[in-house]
């Protein structure tokens, strides 16, 4: 029920194993039993020292943020070896080789390139980041140190970029709802070396399992290629396809035991204002398109799609959005060249709407399936790209519906040609994409405004 009550509500209070927020620190409770970890002060100006001494550029301190004791004198602590003396900073760091004598100075310089980052963050334009700028983004922050979650674990703006998480705090939420089912991962690794094991082929290092999950993140929020991803994180490519396809296996796998069709009168709790004229809508439904790598030989015995048109190497989806943001449905892909009448009573969504439902769905889909239903076809579902400023009904409700679509959409890995090494998880992959939308942000109806910032 934990990840039930996650994707209904997403206002849970997580706690779980407590990592270090100080740069170039992996320190973490489930792996370092020996340290503890410690809460920034309340005390305004003993935190801003803190943060001033931590060095972390853009540091957000949450209820999440700690500092272990590491960074820490041993004339910090009270007798009992464990708590803090009051006033007590943290001053023992990497880079001033863990001495008190040591000057502590800037990583980096902090004009310039903070602000073109900054920049560059505001306006989350993921889409524009090239390859090169997504590499020097990533050598400024992380110092060419190692590569994974705590290295960005100070700066939300960081996690929404590279996991399209909200904050920290959501995505350790998310971590602690699914990290007691974790051994099923480690379960799944043991069946694929037993069917792959190759003795003549050395061991490579081993990500722990939340920077495993970080990285199949990365690949769905960025859709970086193979080859980028084992860069960052000093792995082969071939370890990197393998982390990718167990977790979106153990993704598909958990996420997908969740029920997260809504009942009609759950959804009127949850209405947007935006929706006041189309408020008995049910769904949102749209189409979502895949490509894949075109294959250069026979290597799908029994298939044809060696030789059709680079045109036929695409797979074609269909996913539901309640009004108030949550994606309610996801059907498995069909061949790109399926049409959208087929795609309908193939998905499974008929056996889900009701007679009298409202269901929205754009200008010229076909609606004959449909017919027992309340259909709206609302012209700003065909003219998103043309939506103005105009302060109407409609055109709000049109902004509305273009931000919840654009949610699911925005994982990048569906703007990506998907390699043929993941061409066997092309479906999990999908749906565990369009899953995470649910847990990445908040809920966009009248219990909007209720939730915590």
């Amino acid at each position: 029920m934990l990840l039930n009550d996650f994707f209904t509500f997403q206002r849970a209070d997580y706690s779980s194993f407590e990592h270090c927020c100080v740069p170039l620190c992996n320190s973490s409770s489930k792996y370092d039993t020996t340290l503890t970890f410690h809460k920034f002060p309340p005390d305004p100006e003993l935190r801003r020292t803190w943060i001033e001494s931590i060095q972390r550029e853009k540091l957000h301190v949450s209820r999440f943020s700690r500092v272990c004791s590491r960074h820490f004198t041993g004339e910090d602590f009270q007798e009992n070896g464990r708590l803090l003396k009051p006033g007590a900073v943290p001053v023992l760091f990497e880079w001033n080789q863990y001495s008190v004598s040591g000057v502590v100075e800037a990583d980096g310089p902090v004009d310039g390139p903070v602000e073109e980052s900054e920049a560059f963050l505001t306006e989350h334009n993921y889409a524009l980041a090239s390859e090169t700028e997504l590499k020097e983004r990533i050598e400024r922050l992380t110092g060419g140190q190692k590569f994974g979650l705590q290295r960005f674990a100070g700066s939300d703006e960081d996690i929404q970029f590279f996991t399209r998480f909200a904050s920290y705090d959501l995505l350790m939420g998310f971590w602690t709802s699914i990290e007691h089912f974790v051994p099923l991962v480690v379960s799944m690794k043991s069946s694929q070396r037993d069917i792959l094991s190759d003795t003549s082929v050395p061991a490579v290092p081993s990500l722990q399992p939340i920077d495993e999950m970080f990285l199949l993140l990365n690949y769905l929020a960025l859709g970086s290629k193979l080859k980028d991803l084992a860069d960052r994180y000093g792995i082969q490519p071939s370890t990197v396809s393998q982390i990718i396809t167990t977790w979106s296996n153990f993704l598909y796998t958990v996420l997908g035991s969740v029920n997260i069709w809504i009942q009609e009168e759950k959804i009127r709790e949850h209405l947007p204002a935006e929706f006041e004229e189309y408020a008995d809508t049910t769904v949102i439904l749209s189409c979502m398109e895949l490509r894949y790598q075109r294959p250069s030989s026979s290597l799908l015995d029994g298939e044809d799609l060696s030789t059709q048109s680079t045109s036929r190497c695409t797979l074609k989806g269909l996913f539901g959005v309640a009004p108030h943001g949550a994606v309610t449905f996801i059907s498995q892909l069909f061949a790109g060249s399926v049409g959208d009448d087929h795609l309908i009573r193939e998905s499974g969504i008929l056996t889900l709407l009701r007679p009298g439902m409202g269901v929205m769905v754009d200008q010229g889909f076909p609606v004959d399936d449909l017919a027992r239903c309340k259909i709206y076809m609302p012209a700003f579902l065909s003219l998103r790209s043309r939506i103005s400023g105009r302060d109407d009904r409609e055109t709000l409700a049109g902004v509305h519906v273009e931000h919840l679509i654009g949610r699911v959409e925005d994982h990048r890995f569906f703007d990506t040609e998907i390699p043929l090494q993941l061409l066997g998880n092309i479906n999990q992959l999908y749906t565990v994409a369009c899953l995470l939308t649910n847990y990445e942000n908040g809920l966009l109806g009248k219990a909007d405004a209720e939730r915590p910032v």
